[in-house]
């Protein structure tokens, strides 16, 4: 007889943005308990995890995301108002030069971006070519980031079709699915509860004074009044979460995942990227929660 077939774990990272950083708590607590994905895939700022995490960078991408402070994220805030507030650039080109870009089939771990294309709606799958353009296109959250245009197509962030990837991690040949659902504790609580932006007096770069005199309708006030209104940011980015929770619980309950991990993050805010230790810890947490379950789980299926 031949040996019996290994099943294959698949990590489906969902979109969230700030929040995100929650995967690296939960890859961290699934690697403690000996649990390491055969396949990873992810939408967004899940795409990006996963992609560093996917192509051995791991390590040094947590260190640099445990160092960053305010004034860091806003360094990297390239302002373009054609196609989003965003354009990204800076971003990109710091993980190119920080990062080795392999091509996604050549990463150590099976890996795959979600992105949408524009025009159609399309649910796009991006599983080869350089793995920090793909990540770029997955993130690109529609008013935030500009778009990106791969092959012909104008592609945008994949939260608007697929924000838990799990009929990717399928696809992929996963037999079992571990989904991370960063929005399944948003609704009715990321308005009301989500902290304001706060930014140390001495980060307040004059960038950032240029962009609150322009742009101060999109984001939330740095004086800790409280608006009268959330800001235009808020809205896109609550009015996007509605639509990602929808959309998730739709797909999910069509393709289940074996395990749901749910961190709960509905407090942070769209651009709180600087507060990664919170997040990470979350995601070990969550981790935590749901551990009988996984462990009883991983056991009946390599009955």
């Amino acid at each position: 007889m031949g040996s019996p077939h290994r099943l294959k774990i698949g990590l489906a990272l969902g979109s969230g943005s700030a929040r995100g950083w929650a995967h690296v708590g939960v890859i961290r607590a699934l690697e403690q308990t000996g649990i390491r994905p055969d396949v990873v895939c992810g939408t967004s700022i899940g795409a990006l995890v996963g992609a560093a995490y996917a192509s051995g960078e791991f390590d040094r991408f947590e260190r640099w995301l445990l160092g960053l402070r305010m004034a860091d994220v806003l360094s990297y805030m390239d302002v373009h108002l054609s196609g989003g507030i965003i354009k990204g650039e800076r971003l990109m080109d710091f993980f190119r030069l920080n990062f080795n870009d392999r091509p996604v089939e050549e990463l150590n771990i099976p890996f795959g971006a979600v992105a949408t294309a524009l025009h159609t709606g399309t649910e796009v799958w991006l599983r080869e070519g350089s793995t920090i353009d793909a990540v770029r296109a997955s993130i690109a959250l529609p008013a935030l980031f500009t778009p990106v245009v791969r092959e012909g197509r104008i592609l945008v962030d994949g939260g608007l079709v697929n924000p838990v990837p799990v009929s990717l991690a399928r696809a992929m040949g996963a037999d079992v699915v571990i989904a991370v659902d960063l929005s399944a504790d948003i609704l009715g609580r990321h308005l009301h509860e989500k902290r304001e932006l706060e930014v140390p007096a001495g980060e307040i770069s004059e960038w950032l004074r240029k962009l609150q005199g322009n742009l101060s309708v999109l984001l939330p006030t740095l004086s800790g009044e409280e608006p009268r209104l959330p800001s235009m940011l808020d809205v896109v980015a609550s009015s996007i979460n509605i639509m990602q929770v929808r959309i998730s619980r739709s797909r999910m309950a069509g393709d289940p995942p074996d395990i749901v991990v749910t961190p709960h993050l509905a407090h942070f805010g769209l651009l709180e990227f600087h507060n990664a230790k919170e997040a990470i810890e979350e995601g070990r947490h969550a981790v935590e929660a749901v551990l009988p379950n996984l462990h009883k789980l991983l056991t009946n299926v390599r009955k």
